[in-house]
């Protein structure tokens, strides 16, 4: 049983892990003869407690598994963080660079139930905050469902030529060529991609200005927020992608007229209501762990059938969402959007985050950081302190091979699992149930 809890204990909380068939083994290398040197470590799958190597199963889908959201969850916030006030490789003076929140939403595909400011809905009622209509059409026989999920579709292709025009409106705002403008300055990002309750995909996105090398070095004396923020603007209104022609209707694809930017403020000088860094990294990190499932009511795994959408418990709304990327998959000249095969997310097909090469650091480099410190915890707890080769001429050969054996947990493993798993306690104090 202890080894039972250790092994649980390792998987930080994950409910689905992947079980696997094989063995491990580490000799000692001497790097310069090449000879193979004695047994450091063998481990058989089969002397485990849990019959199998666990190893957690990382989705980053909080209604698939919450523990490895929220690790994926922590890891976006220390990649954002670090992109706006350094570390992780990243100097601290990019907190001095120009940088805004941007928030880019979708055109509107028809008139859906909402909870302005101020008045009522179109509909004449007040709905509360939470209720089931909100974001459904008002009439859903004249929602322009075809155009809706061709949208999603083609967000990621419109993200990227804005990005293509941002640099060009900075440039053109600095008078400079595109060419020069690669000698004076960079643009870095770091973006999520959110659904809204009606289902279509906008994008919450950091951008900074850089020097030519990224945050490594300053930006022009020209930089300034103000520009920025000007330029994308500019960037917005000018982005437009063609679409297919469907029925004789002709579909072109741009950003919706809710554009907003808000300047970052460093948080030592943040007052007020001042947008500062974590309040960005904090907001960002949430909506990485969730899809559409979340804010429409859809489903979180594909579909193979359509017919399974008769058994399924989800919003009408979603389901015609569903229908319309099914039945538009089936069209020879839709072929390469891959609608059925996107059709839980409503057609959108993208990643939920992507970054800029320069912005910050990677969720691999992390990964891999946080894999590398386990696996020297590992070893010390096995060998002793004391194992490290006493030259440099030294080092490990790792022996493996492991099959797939399944997924998922037993009852008793489950149960010790959640006992094990910590629960929310005071911000940064979790508490756990034994």
């Amino acid at each position: 049983m202890p080894a039972l809890m250790r092994q649980l204990a390792g998987l930080g909380g994950c409910g689905r892990p992947i079980r696997l068939d094989g063995h491990r083994t580490e000799h000692t290398v001497n790097t310069k003869t090449g000879e193979i040197g004695p047994i450091l470590h063998h481990l058989e799958s089969t002397s485990l407690a849990a019959g199998h190597l666990l190893v957690r199963c990382n989705n980053r889908r909080t209604t698939r598994c919450p523990a490895c959201a929220e690790t994926y969850r922590r890891d976006t916030y220390h990649l954002i963080t670090a992109g706006l006030t350094g570390g992780k490789g990243t100097p601290q003076t990019v907190a001095a660079h120009p940088r805004v929140f941007a928030t880019f939403t979708a055109p509107s595909f028809g008139p859906v139930h909402n909870r302005p400011t101020t008045g009522r809905c179109r509909c004449g009622a007040q709905h509360p905050d939470g209720a089931v209509e909100l974001g459904t059409p008002l009439d859903p026989d004249r929602y322009d469902y075809r155009a809706a999920v061709l949208w999603n579709a083609h967000a990621g292709k419109i993200w990227a030529r804005f990005s293509i025009y941002l640099r060009r409106e900075i440039a053109k705002r600095a008078g400079l060529t595109q060419r020069e403008f690669r000698d004076h300055a960079r643009v870095s990002f770091a973006k999520v991609a959110e659904y809204q309750k009606r289902g279509a995909v906008h994008f919450h996105a950091v951008i900074r200005l850089d020097g030519p090398e990224g945050g490594h070095t300053p930006p022009p004396p020209w930089a300034t927020p103000e520009l920025l923020t000007d330029a994308i603007r500019a960037a917005v209104a000018a982005t437009e992608i063609p679409g297919p022609i469907l029925d004789g209707t002709t579909h072109t694809f741009a950003f919706g007229r809710q554009l907003d930017i808000r300047t970052i403020r460093t948080a030592d000088f943040a007052t007020g209501t001042a947008l500062t860094e974590r309040a960005v990294a904090a907001y960002i990190a949430k909506y990485a762990t969730k899809g559409a499932e979340t804010a429409t009511g859809t489903l979180d795994r594909p579909i193979k059938l359509l017919a399974e959408l008769a058994h399924l418990d989800i919003t009408d709304h979603a389901r015609r969402m569903i229908r319309t990327c099914w039945t538009l998959g089936e069209r020879p000249e839709l072929e390469e959007l891959r609608l059925r095969a996107w059709a839980h997310m409503l057609g959108f097909r993208g990643h939920f985050s992507t970054k800029t090469r320069r912005y910050s650091t990677t969720l691999g480099a992390l990964r891999e950081a946080r894999a590398a410190w386990r696996r020297a915890e590992a070893l010390q707890h096995l060998t002793g302190p004391d194992t490290t080769a006493e030259t440099t001429e030294e080092t490990t050969l790792v022996l493996a091979h492991w099959t797939f054996a399944g997924v998922g947990l037993t009852p008793g493993e489950r149960w010790l699992t959640e006992a094990l798993t910590p629960s929310p306690g005071t911000e940064g104090e979790p508490t756990t149930h034994v």
